[in-house]
């Protein structure tokens, strides 16, 4: 397996999570990026194509060389400085208060403690920054959600330890975050789907008093 998840493993994700239908999403996860950026689960780099004007530098955190090498291209093809910072979004290795954002697309289904890298992005954030979150995960649909039950063991089998049933907004709010913004939804595609692409996005800000 040690082999499936460090050759196969990124390609799939880049070839599952490239598409034109995700591409609005990105573009909303990103828009208000700005300044000095963490990226959780940088992967092949498929948001730098999003990132708008006015960030100064992207401090990437990824595991999977693979995926790195995979990222080449796109991160000779912009102008803001990429550096690969990390291996383990439960150990960032930054100061605290380091960055104006941290951005996380499709990663917190597979870190194996989300809380403890929710506290690391608390810990590295400015006062003022925030969390921009592009993640798939627990369905509202009684139906859908006795599929990701089922599937949930194989997945994390053949997907690099992703989960399907996480909720990813009730993590963060439990993690002392207020999400300021929201949005919910399935992808677009086939009910068969469902299970795989219930999405939210939003934007999250360290509670205070």
């Amino acid at each position: 397996m040690r082999w499936w998840e460090e050759r196969v493993v990124p390609r799939l994700v880049q070839a599952s999570l490239r598409g034109e239908e995700l591409a609005p999403h990105r573009d909303r996860a990103c828009a208000q990026l700005s300044g000095a950026v963490l990226e959780l689960g940088f992967g092949s780099g498929l948001n730098l194509a999003h990132c708008p004007p006015g960030i100064v530098r992207i401090d990437a955190v990824e595991p999977s060389d693979l995926a790195w090498r995979l990222s080449q291209d796109r991160r000779a093809a912009t102008s803001v400085p990429v550096t690969r910072v990390g291996l383990d979004g439960q150990r960032v290795d930054a100061d605290d208060a380091t960055y104006d954002a941290v951005l996380s697309t499709f990663t917190f289904c597979t870190i194996p403690d989300p809380m403890r890298a929710l506290s690391e992005v608390r810990r590295v954030l400015r006062p003022g920054g925030a969390l921009f979150f592009l993640e798939h995960g627990l369905a509202p649909t009684a139906t859908v959600r006795r599929w990701q039950r089922r599937c949930e063991p194989v997945q994390r089998r053949v997907a690099g330890g992703c989960h399907l049933t996480r909720d990813l907004p009730d993590l963060v709010t439990a993690a002392d975050f207020d999400i300021t913004d929201l949005e919910q939804g399935y992808l677009p595609g086939p009910r068969l789907t469902r299970p795989f692409t219930y999405c939210s996005a939003g934007r999250a800000v360290v509670r205070t008093g």
